[in-house]
């Protein structure tokens, strides 16, 4: 960026007299990421989620509108939304790179017919198959609600009943986040959830979470945990015993 951002927060923080460690101390973002906000060395911040929740923290204390400056630097730094990201294709039309289909288009009755004709051999097969068994009750498969989410352990992991734990996260603010289960196996993927959005509920036994700001609530096993508000990244390990211990930076997950 050439101009905007860093300079409004430094000449409004030097303007009410207003030094560095004043704000570290009010808002819990560390002097090296405020000096580097300030100077737009933007590669210095851990990355631009993180940058995008300091400029807002930042600007809302020294009473900016942080929505607007985080949006100009986004802008200005050329950083996609989440749902920027997301490839557009049209309606009708077969994605590049892929040939249109040679089949020529049917009407919808002969389709239907050709389903239904196709199920009711599946289901006569079936019949006659199980009909040769021991003459016991068919066991039926498991319903799955729509968007339940189902978790599959691998062993080793807790997965076998009363060793795993049920884990939801909900947004209080917008947050990015890194969550892996017992494998290391990613959950959520780096991904930025908005405000009162959720994600889960993921069963493992036990769990590795990165934040990009502490505005989140975490509950394991029906029970929410108590962790304390901040602008700055954070990180937990979940235990067996469904109890949150903070992790040093070096130590957190970054799904990179």
């Amino acid at each position: 960026m050439d101009d905007g951002v860093g300079a409004t927060l430094r000449e409004v923080r030097t303007r009410r007299k207003i030094d560095l460690e004043s704000v570290e101390a009010a808002i819990k973002i560390r002097v090296r990421y405020l000096r580097a906000i300030e100077n737009e060395e933007w590669e210095l911040l851990p990355g631009d989620a993180y940058a995008r929740g300091f400029v807002r923290t930042y600007a809302n204390f020294l009473g900016l509108d942080g929505t607007r400056l985080a949006d100009e630097y986004r802008r200005g730094s050329g950083v996609p939304r989440p749902a920027e990201r997301l490839p557009r294709v049209e309606a009708g039309r077969p994605p590049r790179g892929q040939r249109a289909p040679w089949w020529p288009r049917v009407p919808g009755w002969v389709s239907a017919v050709a389903v239904s004709a196709v199920l009711i051999a599946i289901l006569i097969a079936i019949g006659l198959a199980g009909g040769g068994g021991s003459g016991g009750p068919a066991q039926s498969a498991p319903k799955i609600g729509i968007g339940q989410a189902v978790a599959v352990s691998a062993p080793g992991e807790g997965g076998a009943a009363g060793g795993a734990q049920t884990l939801t996260l909900l947004a209080r603010a917008e947050v990015w986040v890194c969550l892996l289960d017992a494998g290391g196996k990613r959950l959520v993927n780096g991904q930025i959830l908005g405000a009162e959005r959720e994600a889960g509920p993921f069963r493992s036994g036990s769990f590795t979470v990165a934040l990009g700001n502490g505005e989140v609530a975490i509950t394991v096993d029906g029970k929410q945990a108590n962790i304390p508000e901040s602008s700055s990244p954070v990180g937990y390990a979940i235990g067996a015993d469904g109890k949150l211990r903070e992790i040093p930076e070096g130590e957190r997950p970054t799904c990179t």
